[in-house]
């Protein structure tokens, strides 16, 4: 028999009876639940749930929507349901470094990642011929402080014509207003060196070697209008030593970077993470 795959997210005050509910209405309908996590925090008291689940091709996702809107309402659920055949639509934005967008690009077009890159954005003019390499329409939006608000304005009437369900920041070396972040509250994620608030600005590697340090790392967060403080989605490590130059530690941190990001956007296109005030639960 036929199946089609779909993801239910939900979050609520935890309770007795959730899981209980959620299962059995998705098996009055017969659906065949594949995957499911779930997570309760004691500290927000809040009860966390991922589903992945067929459902049979004689049921309407309408009939479905309907039932479970009745539970969200019973428990005063956040609740969300996803098409998991859907490719989420990516918007990437980029400076001068590639490192990032070369490797999303990739991991695109290889089908290591669900999700379709719709276009991508940049202040400089590098990367025109990558995007056209694969296909994606490249948009040249130069910004300076007198140009600033106009910019953001026309990045987000491409989110519109685009129907972005996500814009990635893959080392886009400017910061976003506070008016841009509330219209991408949710639904945009940056990458930065974890080296912060320590070695701003510009080559951090360079001062990171200069004071000798054994660690190097990357976060990926959700955008806020709280500079490079969003809830947290996926950090990593590596060592380093005395041996290694700047541009080691560089080349390091470009590879860290990169792998974060992309686990970043896979959780978010395969519908993974959850907030959880200002951090998220992120679903293996």
């Amino acid at each position: 028999m036929q199946h089609n795959d779909y993801i239910l997210t939900l979050s609520c005050p935890d309770r007795t009876g959730i899981v209980f509910r959620v299962s059995g209405l998705l098996f009055e309908l017969g659906c065949n639940i594949l995957d499911s996590q779930q997570f309760g925090d004691e500290e927000t008291g809040r009860f966390f749930l991922r589903v992945h689940f067929d459902l049979p091709v004689g049921v309407a996702p309408e009939a479905l929507r309907a039932r479970l809107d009745e539970v969200s309402a019973e428990y005063g659920m956040d609740l969300q349901l996803h098409d998991a055949r859907r490719k989420e639509r990516l918007l990437i934005m980029v400076s001068k470094q590639g490192h990032c967008l070369n490797d999303l690009l990739f991991r695109v077009h290889s089908g290591q990642l669900h999700a379709e890159v719709a276009a991508i954005v940049s202040n400089h003019n590098d990367y025109a011929s990558l995007a056209a390499s694969y296909g994606i329409p490249f948009h040249h939006l130069p910004v300076t402080p007198e140009t600033k608000a106009q910019q953001e304005k026309d990045v987000l009437a491409l989110v519109d014509q685009y129907g972005i369900d996500l814009v990635v920041l893959a080392r886009y070396m400017q910061i976003l207003s506070a008016d841009m972040c509330r219209a991408l509250n949710g639904r945009a994620i940056n990458i930065h060196h974890s080296f912060l608030p320590s070695f701003k600005g510009a080559r951090p590697y360079h001062q990171a070697h200069a004071r000798g340090v054994k660690i190097i790392g990357a976060t990926a967060h959700f955008v806020t209008s709280d500079l490079d403080e969003g809830p947290i989605i996926d950090q990593d490590i590596e060592r380093v030593d005395h041996t290694m130059t700047a541009q080691d530690l560089t080349q390091v941190g470009s590879d860290i970077e990169s792998l974060v990001l992309s686990r970043a956007v896979r959780s978010h296109v395969e519908h993974r993470i959850l907030l959880n005030r200002n951090k998220t639960v992120v679903f293996r």
